[in-house]
């Protein structure tokens, strides 16, 4: 069983004041309001109210801490950070402008922060706002793994067009940066249970889970050995 399904609440922050004062490593969840950044936490962790979900875009207004560790563990080992959802229209601009620079502020500067799971509708990636969280992130040199979410409400060929075109805008980006990062995407669906087992993979990859350690070493153990040098005729023989 994956360490993510002993997820639970851990803190809500409203300020970067009141991060965790911890050294664990923490993957943050980015997305438009109705990406389905909640429902997609709650799948990957396998709980159903784990991260709030609502029908009401906009809901999640302040940094959501999640604890990945144990039930008995006396400390986190690692966290799952549900950030607020971004281009909701009917928040109030005080509240734009605070979430703004809310979450800016701790993509870009938290040591703690090793990858971003950037959510994007898969019938609509890469909006304006879906970039400036890309670009506000690249500097850190750090990962980004794309889940286009809602990839069921897309036929077949439509989600292979939308996850070519999301990796060559992720290629693009990859262009810009003098230290190669890994930007990777997938095809993701909370109703049809789709992509979850590699976008856990990811996660825990980068939280250096045990789960990811027992996977590294089982494919160490099964990868083919180079091959001996084929054995040579004696002529003389």
């Amino acid at each position: 069983m994956s360490l993510l399904h002993q997820a639970r609440f851990f803190i809500t922050v409203n300020h970067l004041r009141d991060l965790p004062a911890t050294a664990v490593p923490e993957v943050a969840f980015a997305g438009r309001s109705n990406a389905g950044k909640s429902t997609a936490i709650n799948i990957l962790c396998n709980q159903k109210r784990l991260a709030f979900s609502s029908r009401t875009p906009g809901r999640t207004q302040h940094i959501n801490y999640f604890t990945v560790a144990p039930v008995k563990a006396p400390d986190p080992q690692a966290f799952l950070v549900d950030l607020p959802g971004y281009g909701y229209a009917e928040v109030s601009g005080s509240a734009k402008y605070h979430w703004q620079g809310l979450l800016s502020d701790y993509v870009q500067t938290r040591p703690q922060l090793s990858g971003l799971i950037l959510m994007m509708d898969a019938r609509r990636p890469f909006t304006d706002l879906d970039c400036q969280m890309v670009e506000w992130f690249l500097p850190t040199g750090k990962p980004i793994h794309v889940l286009l979410t809602k990839a069921d409400k897309l036929t077949n060929s439509e989600n292979a067009k939308a996850l070519r075109e999301t990796r060559k805008m992720l290629q693009g980006y990859a262009e810009q940066l003098e230290t190669p990062v890994p930007l990777t995407a997938q095809l993701f669906s909370s109703l049809k249970r789709r992509g979850i087992e590699e976008a856990q993979g990811v996660i825990a990859g980068w939280l250096n889970l045990p789960e990811a350690q027992k996977n590294a070493a089982q494919d160490a153990a099964t990868a083919p050995t180079a091959a001996e040098p084929p054995a040579t005729t004696d002529p003389a023989a």
